[in-house]
């Protein structure tokens, strides 16, 4: 499936979030992540690597995108956004894949993965934004 194909599937929903917006976001949530995993560590060593590993998925894709708050600027914001939806699948399969989806731990990547998947369905694609940083 092409990257547009997959971001014209959240069709319907209000496009309120702008690339700088998503930009802000993505910080706050590989922070989020990072802290978790610190704050994990003493407890459930699966659960910390797996906030540890969502952290730097979230840091590494957001400093490389084109949009208002990356450096590099390798990756495309539509490309960002289809890699949004891996990481939200990462965060909400990945406590059974490590064995503590029963565990209380698991409910912070399972809500963490439906915000996600809220914020690429209402972030704006193909905002005019991203696009002039692009070119």
């Amino acid at each position: 499936m092409r990257t547009d194909e997959l971001m014209d599937m959240t069709n319907g929903v209000p496009k309120v979030i702008t690339p700088a917006t998503h930009a802000v976001l993505d910080y706050i949530t590989a922070g989020t992540f990072i802290a978790m995993g610190f704050a994990l560590l003493g407890r459930n060593r699966r659960a910390a690597g797996l906030a540890f590993a969502n952290g730097a998925a979230v840091l590494g894709l957001s400093l490389m995108t084109d949009y208002p708050g990356g450096v590099f600027k390798t990756v495309s914001f539509r490309t960002h956004g289809a890699v949004d939806m891996l990481q939200a699948g990462m965060s909400a399969m990945g406590p059974a894949l490590l064995g503590f989806a029963s565990e209380p731990e698991a409910q912070m990547f399972h809500a963490q993965a439906a915000v996600e998947a809220a914020v690429v369905a209402a972030t704006d694609w193909n905002n005019s934004e991203a696009q002039r940083l692009a070119a």
